[in-house]
């Protein structure tokens, strides 16, 4: 029996245990295309798999059920973490992957590729989070129910001075200050996400600085931060609440709305880390409420992680539909792979319960009289 054979009975045990056969019939099924496969994602784990995948040695036709089956069964167990996985752990323990320096990474790797490519997917208010899917299949208007929900927990109204924290391209902030007249400050430290914010806010008492939120000064009657508690790492989750503590208004409410981990980790999944987010992570239950002691009260947690699943496949058939327009611009075949695997398997993660998308609403004092949670 020949290495690759006994390699290939073994991953087959694996998948068996989900239900998935390999070159079988049904959609989940993976087709095999290079018998190297095996060895390769027995040794290198999820990274390897992602690798594998955009190099062309396996197809799926329902990826995203294929990652949901590996995952409710916990296949994720079943292989070893692969040498670079094992060296990212270790780094994430010794340094601070995510100081002034390294929080650039993620800018550069992915957020400022270009303004054109993440418009062809996202929706007229550039939400590059989960929409808010309940009672609609429209990713449009699930995102624009999402930034409602934002503002109605805030208790937002005319006048209210709001702090962006990570404000991408100005969507939140222009929907909070055309539809509820809020005057908006939004940070960033993308230079194209700037740009692209500061032209689409114009005419609005909105404001978008080049800042780092460590840096952040000022009193504010709001504090909103979407989609980016997922790139300040576990040894600063701390700092960050203290930024905003500092800024907040006594009697201010503080909306963090932000990917959840099942259980406290120092570093993300390799191949995300690889090729999407740089040194991204998301906190756990245990470690934002470390990080939040003393500073804030929880008046309200909500969870809809339930939303990704149709966000990320809204957002993957409009890429789809627009990559060709590109003409190699964002890279040739491997890419388009790359981007695919992304979207495709974190639907099937996001649909298996993997992670959670979390949006919690704090207080410095407490409301007073209680907090009226919105759904």
């Amino acid at each position: 029996m020949t290495r690759n054979t006994s390699a290939e009975r073994l991953a087959q045990s694996i998948l068996a245990k989900a239900d998935i056969t390999i070159n079988g019939n049904r959609p989940w099924d993976i087709q095999v295309k290079n018998p190297k496969f095996y060895n390769r994602v027995l040794a290198g784990g999820g990274l390897a798999l992602g690798e594998t995948y955009m190099d062309g040695w396996w197809e799926v036709e329902d990826m995203p059920d294929f990652f949901f089956r590996i995952l409710r069964a916990n296949l994720q167990n079943e292989v070893k973490l692969g040498f670079e996985t094992v060296k990212a752990m270790a780094a994430a323990h010794l340094f601070n992957l995510q100081d002034r320096m390294g929080a650039r990474e993620v800018i550069d790797a992915h957020y400022d590729l270009g303004n054109d490519l993440y418009m062809s997917f996202l929706g007229p208010y550039n939400q590059y989070t989960c929409g808010y899917f309940k009672n609609t299949d429209d990713l449009t208007i699930a995102q624009e129910q999402k930034l409602d929900l934002i503002c109605k927990k805030l208790q937002l109204k005319k006048g209210d001075t709001v702090l962006d924290i990570g404000c991408g391209w100005g969507g939140f902030a222009k929907f909070a200050a055309e539809r509820y007249g809020a005057v908006v400050t939004g940070i960033s430290i993308s230079d194209e996400q700037i740009a692209y914010a500061r032209e689409f806010c114009k005419g609005l008492p909105v404001t978008i600085e080049h800042r780092d939120y460590r840096d952040i000064t000022g009193s504010f009657d709001k504090v909103v931060s979407v989609g980016m508690m997922e790139h300040v790492g576990y040894k600063n989750y701390r700092t960050y609440m203290e930024a905003v503590s500092r800024v907040l208004k006594p009697d201010g409410l503080f909306l963090l709305h932000c990917i959840g981990g099942n259980y406290s980790a120092v570093s993300g999944d390799p191949w995300l880390d690889k090729y999407i987010f740089r040194n991204g992570m998301a906190p756990s239950v245990a470690q934002l409420g470390k990080a939040m002691e003393h500073l804030f009260i929880l008046e309200d947690w909500h969870n809809f992680g339930q939303y990704y699943d149709p966000t990320v496949r809204a957002w993957w058939k409009k890429l789809d539909a627009a990559w060709p327009s590109f003409k190699g611009k964002y890279g040739g075949e491997r890419s388009y792979r790359m981007w695919k695997y992304y979207f495709l398997s974190c639907a099937g993660s996001w649909r298996a319960r993997n992670a959670q998308l979390w949006q919690l609403v704090l207080s410095k004092g407490g409301v007073v009289g209680g907090y009226e949670a919105v759904r």
